[in-house]
């Protein structure tokens, strides 16, 4: 392996930690890692290689929406409900780093449904709220783990 595969494989790994840990740009650092090899090595094979990630990662970045998205609008839950757990989210995390994003969009979430379905309703909501987040992360993940397969292979074959 050369200094810049290693050095994409690193980026890469960083790009994938950063999907389970919503702090750092997961997809765009998979995808920016995978350009800066096609641009390095070259080639039809490469820039394929390319392609076929870009594909994965867009997929996988409507899919993340729309299922998750549409769990919530089946359930009633309306999308006001985890943008104000998003808004919690950011402030918690400059009040308290890294949980703090968590901690403050659970908390977003149980307010806003407390607010608008009362105490009885609030926590099975907001459990509801947290599993589409939990499954949006998963589908960016596979997402993001098919496009680095597609970027081994690609390596391999270079």
């Amino acid at each position: 392996m050369s200094l810049t595969e290693v050095l994409v494989a690193l980026a890469i790994a960083v790009g994938l930690v950063g999907i389970l840990v919503p702090v750092l740009p997961g997809t765009v650092l998979v995808l920016g890692a995978v350009l800066v090899w096609a641009w390095s090595t070259g080639g039809t094979a490469a820039w394929l290689v390319f392609a076929v990630a870009t594909v994965l990662l867009a997929v996988g970045t409507v899919v993340k929406y729309l299922v998750p998205g549409r769990r919530l609008q089946d359930a009633g839950i309306p999308a006001s409900t985890q943008w104000f757990g998003v808004l919690l989210g950011v402030v918690g995390f400059f009040v308290v780093p890294v949980v703090g994003l968590v901690l403050g969009f659970v908390l977003g979430v149980y307010l806003a449904e407390l607010r608008r379905v009362g105490s009885t309703q609030a926590w099975p909501s907001t459990v509801h709220s947290l599993r589409a987040a939990g499954l949006s992360i998963l589908i960016e993940l596979a997402a993001a783990l098919a496009a680095t397969a597609a970027w081994a292979v690609g390596v391999a074959l270079t």
